[in-house]
């Protein structure tokens, strides 16, 4: 993958979806290419190893003779340079050179700000670094000079948040206003304290009945070693790296590359971490959190879908009211699987299908991964039945286990769905053509504009549906 290939990955919007891919994964799937550490272990013993090293130490050798030693891109040794103290050199190869950094520990391994516990995490995240630089540098600079923040993943997943924000404070400035204007009436002009935030923040706010709310509390970003993988909230590019991959504020959880963070407004919303809940957080990320095979959400929504939807009519291709499903996100994200689904707050079941669908849309990398994606393609493509699913069954072993627990069972759902098709008017043919854009994702996806072009993956699903049983046994 080049930057020019990068650049054309902007996100997309699914057709018939109001709701936009909000991550774009390219740097992250530029990351997965990236050489991996190789440790070249010294072939005789070393007098005076430092017992933080082990066999990638070579003792007192030439740059000359390190360069020999390393053949294969990745492959790393450390070695004592005469007349060098107080550090030591990490030698290594990238992109057929080699280079050279002085080495330091102190407790932690570092060449320069960013510390690590163990000298092949250094290692790991200096060949990412210099994988970005030398394969994305120009399309870093392009997202560098991004400044739209109304249309910045933050603004996308929290627009209902904010608007409820903005009738807070709107309540708050007319009850003010109201008192303000009955104290004149008695010719007494308060003297409001100052100190007292609600009510400043009431008479100085202007034009809050908007989605767009300007907040006048500075974030309080601190660089973070962020765990799993995560975005930048910002521009919605990845956060590569193995530590100190930007900028996290401490009071709401805002998550941006450093550069980004200089570009946020003073807007901070001290509870935002209470409502961020699961939409647009990575799935394995999610699972390990709520100790669940599968994130909740899935499960919630599908259950009732089975429990009182699987005859209707255009289940998955009839859209739901968008104004409820993002009610329902928002309930999902703020009070977890306590959130209310039943037919009372939702008559509509096409609304908790198609917050099915958001949930799955906005994930940061889609249910079949990229890794996997080719091999499922792959298989698509053979020419028996038979053959197929063989080879997707074996390409799905690729998937990370909380993407295949996940999958299985959404697969076993739809087939269900099919089950009633006579009334419902859902096959197998149909299901796959609504979940395939969303599910499995084309890496060209931007180049042909959504569904033109993914028939391998449409049928790949439809295989996977149909003969669930076998593929998933």
């Amino acid at each position: 993958m080049n930057w020019q290939e990068i650049k054309e990955g902007s996100p997309v919007q699914d057709q018939g979806s109001p709701h936009q891919h909000v991550w774009n994964p390219n740097l992250y799937r530029l990351q997965l290419e990236a050489p991996r550490p190789r440790p070249v272990a010294c072939k005789h013993h070393v007098t005076n190893c430092p017992q933080y090293y082990g066999l990638e130490f070579h003792g007192v050798i030439s740059h000359l003779d390190a360069s020999a030693l390393l053949v294969e891109e990745g492959e790393y040794l450390v070695r004592q340079s005469g007349g060098n103290s107080g550090f030591y050199t990490l030698t290594l190869r990238f992109d057929t050179k080699i280079k050279h950094y002085k080495l330091y520990y102190d407790g932690q391994h570092y060449v320069k700000d960013k510390r690590f516990d163990s000298l092949h995490e250094l290692v790991a995240d200096g060949l990412v670094t210099l994988y970005m630089e030398a394969n994305a540098a120009p399309y870093i600079e392009l997202m560098d000079s991004f400044n739209n923040y109304e249309k910045s993943p933050y603004m996308t997943l929290n627009r209902l948040k904010r608007r409820a924000v903005a009738s807070r404070r709107a309540d708050l400035t007319t009850a003010t206003d109201s008192f303000l204007q009955k104290e004149v009436k008695h010719s007494e002009i308060p003297q409001l304290d100052t100190k007292d935030e609600s009510i400043t923040e009431a008479v100085t706010c202007e034009g809050l009945i908007s989605e767009t709310v300007d907040y006048d509390k500075p974030h309080a970003f601190k660089i973070h070693t962020f765990k799993g993988l995560n975005w930048c909230e910002f521009c919605g590019n990845f956060l590569w790296g193995f530590t100190a991959q930007g900028v996290k504020c401490e009071d709401c959880g805002f998550s941006a590359h450093s550069k980004c963070s200089e570009k946020v407004p003073c807007d901070c919303c001290p509870d935002l971490k209470q409502l961020r809940g699961v939409f647009g957080i990575d799935l394995t990320t999610l699972v390990k959190a709520h100790r669940t095979a599968r994130p909740f959400v899935v499960d919630k929504c599908i259950s009732e879908i089975e429990r009182r939807g699987l005859d209707a009519e255009g289940l998955y291709r009839v859209s739901g009211f968008a104004e409820e499903i993002e009610t329902l996100k928002l309930a999902l994200d703020k009070d977890g699987d306590q959130a209310d689904v039943g037919s009372e707050m939702y008559e509509n079941i096409n609304v908790i299908a198609g917050t099915l669908k958001l949930y799955l849309r906005l994930l940061p990398i889609p249910l079949v991964t990229f890794e996997t994606h080719p091999a499922v393609i792959k298989a698509a493509q053979l020419k028996s039945i038979e053959k197929q699913i063989v080879g997707i069954k074996d390409a799905l072993t690729l998937l990370p286990a909380a993407h295949y627990n996940t999958l299985k069972y959404l697969m076993e759902h739809l087939n269900r769905v099919i089950q009633q098709q006579s009334t419902n008017k859902m096959t197998a043919h149909n299901l796959s053509t609504v979940f395939a854009p969303t599910l499995m994702p084309a890496p060209d996806l931007t180049k042909c504009g959504g569904l033109p072009g993914m028939t391998y993956e449409i049928s790949a699903l439809e295989t996977m549906i149909t003969h669930q049983q076998t593929i998933f046994n």
